[in-house]
């Protein structure tokens, strides 16, 4: 093979060292797909990358197979109908925005959306309202949006269409959307849910109705957005489920869609050559959940929830609770009292060929999906122990602390309630020198995927600090090129 250096080659030895995946995507490999019966479908693939030929049915007029797998989901989901997505959950969060706001409308958003709602911005021609997230100080991490957020929101912005709020987030903290829904709705809006990272919930809360264990604090999880009061949730299935990455689905739940509009809009933002192995993926997902749903949601429960009752006994592991709101198949590891801090916990973990999805200064986020098993568990779990067992106070006191200071200057940076006109003419200029200056490029830490400065706000001293220590943990952060430049109005 002639690809020594390629991606190929990168992928396929990854493989061969048979690491633990604890990120996305959510199957966790071919093991899932052989263990329930689909590995012809796995061993023809190649042959099965096809596209709109005669009986394959098309994605934007479905009458037929694709037809059939959109209804499996609305009838999973219990919505008023479902798209398959082939331009992962950012294109369905494009496509539900566009057609609930106006162009030169308003959008009331949560400042922690994805950079594929700061898009959709743009392309819409919509003008955002921030409403900020809750700060959780201890970890320096994004908490909920409350719902008096939006209320006082909506009350000072009564001409806003939409709200569009992202539940759970990156590190599983979820909105109270039952509440918000209800603001939203008594307003006359519509309510957009970002469910990328909760696809699961709704079946969560399906198969585990019977099994809350009182003596339990982590006994159950949020009800998912479709359930909550949502018009538009959009799940993206391959991070925790089953399918294939960049596979997703739109639930449509309440009639205040007009779904001609948003059809309309999805076609704009969506591939013309979408793929078969994408959608059959999710087509597999969906039969796995009718067929083993509860099987694999109660294994996949009792082991998280092993999980947890073991990590409470390492020493010097802290696991993040930020209260009820909690998904809990997001694991968020804090090892600071040992003076691990969190690239360091990350590279550690490597080395025992366990791959995690997030660091953020302290925390590393694993994130367990469908796929994982048993051993991955326990994999984890001896290798915490090892970590802890081989820290002492003396590496505390030489390593802790190098993200402390990240939390204080994220609550520093000034809210900037609205955007300057977006500059016409641009240039880059060295970061160091930006402040004060028109961001006329997102600056985005990645993941989670979250701008920290958009196109429109004002580069701020505090800014530039966060964005600098942040790189000097080793975060990395697009929108500076490799010159240290950022782009600005002229």
């Amino acid at each position: 093979m002639n690809n020594q250096n390629g991606i190929t080659s990168f992928l396929l030895q990854h493989r061969e060292s048979k690491p633990v995946s604890f990120h996305m995507p959510g199957h966790k490999g071919a093991d899932i797909y052989r263990r329930f019966g689909y590995d012809q479908f796995l061993e023809n693939m190649m042959d099965c990358d096809v596209t709109e030929i005669h009986g394959a049915d098309n994605l934007f007029q479905a009458e037929s197979i694709i037809k059939c797998a959109m209804e499996k989901y609305r009838e999973l989901y219990e919505v008023r109908k479902s798209y398959l997505l082939v331009n992962g959950t950012s294109c369905g969060l494009i496509a539900a925005i566009m057609s609930s706001v106006k162009s030169e409308g308003r959008l009331i958003m949560a400042r922690n959306c994805h950079k594929s709602i700061f898009n959709a911005l743009t392309l819409g021609n919509i003008s955002p309202i921030y409403a900020y997230p809750e700060l959780i100080e201890e970890f320096g991490i994004s908490g909920e949006i409350l719902p008096e957020e939006i209320e006082r929101l909506i009350k000072e912005n009564p001409d806003a269409e939409a709200v569009i709020i992202p539940s759970p987030n990156y590190y599983g903290i979820c909105s109270d959307i039952k509440s918000i829904g209800k603001i939203v709705h008594d307003a006359g809006k519509i309510l957009i849910v970002d469910q990328a990272h909760g696809a699961h919930l709704k079946f969560f809360s399906r198969f585990l109705c019977d099994e809350k264990d009182t003596d339990n604090q982590w006994y159950s999880l949020p009800e998912s957005a479709e359930e909550c009061g949502a018009d538009i949730v959009v799940n993206s299935i391959h991070k925790t489920l089953a399918s294939f990455t960049q596979s997703a689905v739109m639930n449509v739940v309440t009639d205040k869609i007009d779904l001609n509009v948003l059809e309309d809009k999805l076609q704009l933002v969506e591939s013309t050559s979408p793929s078969y192995l994408l959608m059959s993926s999710l087509d597999i997902n969906a039969d796995l959940l009718n067929s083993r749903g509860k099987d694999l949601i109660r294994e996949w429960w009792s082991n998280v929830t092993s999980f947890y009752k073991e990590a409470k006994n390492i020493n010097g592991l802290k696991i993040i609770n930020t209260g009820i709101n909690m998904d809990w198949t997001k694991i968020n590891l804090d090892m600071s009292q040992c003076g691990i801090a969190g690239h360091k916990l990350e590279q550690l973990l490597m080395d025992k060929n366990i791959f995690t999805e997030l660091v953020t200064g302290n925390i590393v986020m694993c994130m367990t999906g469908i796929g994982n098993v048993k051993q991955d568990f326990d994999r984890l779990l001896c290798a915490l122990r090892e970590i802890s067992s081989q820290n002492n106070e003396r590496q505390k006191k030489e390593t802790s602390g190098a993200d402390d200071h990240l939390a204080e200057l994220a609550k520093a940076i000034p809210k900037q309630e609205s955007l300057h006109a977006l500059p016409k003419n641009k240039q880059c200029v060295s970061l160091e020198v930006s402040v004060g200056r028109i961001c006329a490029s997102s600056i985005i830490p990645y993941p989670p995927g979250i701008p920290l400065i958009c196109p429109g706000e004002i580069i701020t001293e505090e800014a530039v600090h966060y964005i600098e220590a942040l790189r000097d943990s080793g975060e990395k952060v697009m929108g500076i090129n490799e010159e240290n430049q950022v782009v600005v109005g002229m």
